[in-house]
């Protein structure tokens, strides 16, 4: 083999590992990206659903949580009103959806109350979710039936607001009891009949387990007086709550409702 013909080989060598290389060191480096990508998922997916055990020990409810999940095991529900004048107003103020707003408020004064946020682990451990996530429903009118859908919940509010009003445009055709997939077991259950300015509310399963989340109902508000009263009712395991959190929630919401701006 002449020496041209060598130099000639060795260059196209040279050249096939440079573009091998070079290929191989961008899959390794895309790689590199899907596994972060995938770790941040991850990461915020658990940041998400992150929980602490009960100390049962020292728990003052202790004794209330086993009565009522060895003997009576019981659930309760409390409706009241509540004044939704400013909520309308900063809607109208701020072009937001009420129903988007009213979520916004509900969630915030549940996770500002620890009783509303408790689960029993796979070892049947009661735990505390640091946070919860709204798993709201809306209505189809073409068929007067139901969907129901979740979102991630934020305390800031803009970066909530355009969460689920995202959500509600992207699942509002869907049909079915569930449309946005992989919903988190740190939710809870809010609804709206604007068609009834309700003065109790419930629903039971029948011989089945109290349900350890909270079920949020809120009705059509109305004028009375001075006010814009609307009807909220919540549903919540005996085990985990008492009418005192009730009331506590009644209170937090109406200053959610009222401080928003």
């Amino acid at each position: 083999m002449t020496a041209a013909r060598l130099l000639n080989k060795s260059y196209h060598q040279y050249f096939e590992f440079r573009a091998l290389v070079r290929m191989n060191s961008i899959c390794i480096a895309n790689a590199k990206k899907v596994r972060a990508c995938i770790c941040r998922v991850r990461k915020g997916w658990n940041a998400m659903q992150a929980f602490k055990k009960v100390d049962m020990e020292s728990w003052p409810r202790r004794e209330h949580y086993r009565y009522y999940t060895e003997a009576l095991k019981v659930e309760f529900n409390m409706t009241a009103p509540v004044d939704v004048q400013n909520l309308l107003r900063f809607c109208h103020a701020h072009g937001c959806k009420f129903y988007a707003a009213a979520i916004y408020c509900v969630t915030k004064a549940l996770g500002r109350i620890e009783n509303f946020r408790m689960f029993k682990n796979a070892d049947g451990e009661l735990c505390v979710w640091d946070k919860i996530v709204p798993n709201f429903t809306f209505f189809h009118p073409d068929d007067c039936t139901f969907s129901d859908c979740w979102t991630d919940f934020s305390e800031d509010f803009p970066t909530f607001y355009n969460a689920i009003t995202a959500d509600m445009q992207t699942y509002k055709d869907v049909k079915g009891i569930k449309t946005k997939p992989n919903q988190p077991a740190n939710f809870y259950c809010v609804s709206c009949t604007p068609w009834t300015a309700f003065t109790g509310c419930g629903s039971r399963v029948a011989d089945g387990q109290p349900a350890y989340f909270p079920i949020v109902v809120m009705g059509r508000y109305e004028k009375c007086g001075g006010k814009v009263n609307m009807p909220v009712n919540i549903t919540i395991a005996h085990a985990v709550a008492d009418g005192y959190h009730a009331g506590l929630f009644f209170r937090y919401l109406q200053e959610e409702l009222d401080s928003l701006r």
